[in-house]
C-alpha cells in the first residue's frame, strides 16, 4: 500500500474518494510539529505541501522512499527545486483552480481600494466621526481608467477580462508577449514594464515569486508611477520592497495600495495596518469553499496518475 502525507489540513474527501487504495496521513490539528513531521515521513511515497509553507531539505531528506511532492497552489516556491531535482522527485502544482477566485479578488481589491471601501467600513464600524456630504469621502472609478497587469498568465489574463467589462482599458507587460488573437480577444496592448508603471492608473501583480521577480517592485519602480496610481499584488510578498511600499504610501508618490500578501507573512508592518490608504487581505486569493475542494481534487489526481506511470497533467520538476 502506498502512503501519503499531507502536511497541513486540507479537505479530505476528495483524497479519500480519488486514492482509496492509499494510506493517508492527515495532521490531527492544523498541522504537525517540525519533530512529528520528520518522524512521519520516514516511509512515505508522497508529500503534499501547501503554498506558503515551507518543505525543508531536511524533512525531504527523512523521506529515503519519497518519490513525488504534490503542491497544493499555483506556487512551488516553498520547496528547493534544485534539491528535489538532485534527489529525481517529481513535483507538482495545482494552477487551473486558483485562476478565477484570484482575479476576483484582485479586482475586488481594486475597487476596494479605490472607492475607499475598506478605509470607511473602519470608520464606520468604529463610530469613529465622519462628516457626511456631497463633496466629502470623494473616491476614485475604474471606469476609464488605464490597468496595467504586470504577468500575463492565467490569473492576469483572467483579471484583465474582469477589467474591460467593467470599462477600464488593459496594458500589459510579460517576460514573453501573448499572441496577436489572444491580445485581440481580451482586448490588451503589450508595452515595457516602464511604461506601464508610468501611464496606468492601477498597476496589478500576478507574477511568480522567482529569483528575477524577488523585490522587483522597488523604490525606482513605485515613484515611476502616477500619484493617483494605485498597486494592486496578489501574486507573491517578496515580489515588493515592502519599506519602499510603505514609504511611497506615506509620501503619497502613490494614492493607494490593496494587498492579498506580504513579505514575511504572516507578519504585517504597523505601518501597512495603519495607513488610511492600503485594503488588507490575509492572502485569501484562493480561499473559497469550492476552491479548496477543487485544488484537493486536482493534487490528488496528480498522485494518481504519476503513480499509475503517466504523466501527471501539472508536473513542474
Amino acid at each position: 500500500m502506498k502512503k501519503l502525507l499531507i502536511m497541513l489540513n486540507v479537505p479530505r474527501q476528495q483524497f479519500d474518494e480519488i486514492l482509496p487504495d492509499w494510506e493517508i496521513i492527515y495532521p490531527e490539528k492544523e498541522s504537525f510539529t517540525p519533530d512529528k513531521l520528520i518522524k512521519k515521513v520516514a516511509d512515505v511515497d508522497a508529500i503534499v505541501t501547501v503554498y506558503g509553507n515551507i518543505l525543508s531539505n531536511e524533512v525531504i531528506d527523512a523521506a529515503p522512499q519519497l518519490k513525488m511532492i504534490a503542491n497544493f497552489g499555483a506556487g512551488y516556491d516553498n520547496i528547493d527545486m534544485e534539491h528535489v531535482t538532485k534527489r529525481g522527485i517529481v513535483v507538482t502544482n495545482s494552477p487551473d483552480p486558483v485562476t478565477e477566485p484570484t482575479a476576483e479578488l484582485a479586482m475586488g481589491l481594486m475597487i476596494g481600494t479605490a472607492r475607499r471601501m475598506g478605509e470607511m467600513n473602519t470608520i464606520l464600524k468604529n463610530k469613529e466621526e465622519l462628516q457626511w456630504g456631497v463633496m466629502r469621502n470623494l473616491s476614485t472609478t475604474l471606469v476609464g481608467k488605464q490597468l496595467g497587469i504586470i504577468g500575463m498568465g492565467a490569473i492576469g489574463k483572467a483579471l484583465a477580462r474582469r477589467a474591460v467589462a467593467s470599462g477600464m482599458s488593459v496594458v500589459y507587460h510579460n517576460r514573453k508577449q501573448v499572441g496577436a488573437d489572444e491580445e485581440q480577444q481580451l482586448n490588451v496592448t503589450y508595452i515595457s514594464q516602464e511604461e506601464l508603471l508610468k501611464t496606468s492608473d492601477v498597476v496589478s501583480l500576478n507574477m511568480p515569486l522567482t529569483a528575477e521577480t524577488k523585490g522587483m517592485i522597488g523604490k525606482a519602480q513605485l515613484q515611476l508611477m502616477k500619484p493617483s496610481a494605485f498597486l494592486i499584488n496578489t501574486a507573491r510578498g517578496p515580489v515588493v520592497d515592502e519599506q519602499a511600499l510603505i514609504e511611497a504610501l506615506e509620501n503619497k508618490y502613490i494614492a493607494g495600495a490593496g494587498l492579498d500578501v506580504f513579505e514575511n507573512e504572516p507578519t504585517i508592518p504597523d505601518a501597512l495596518r495603519e495607513l488610511p490608504n492600503v485594503f488588507l487581505m490575509p492572502h485569501l486569493g484562493t480561499a473559497t469553499h469550492e476552491t479548496r475542494g477543487e485544488m484537493s481534487a486536482l493534487v490528488a489526481l496528480n498522485i494518481k496518475t504519476f503513480f499509475e506511470g503517466m504523466v501527471p497533467p501539472n508536473q513542474v520538476s
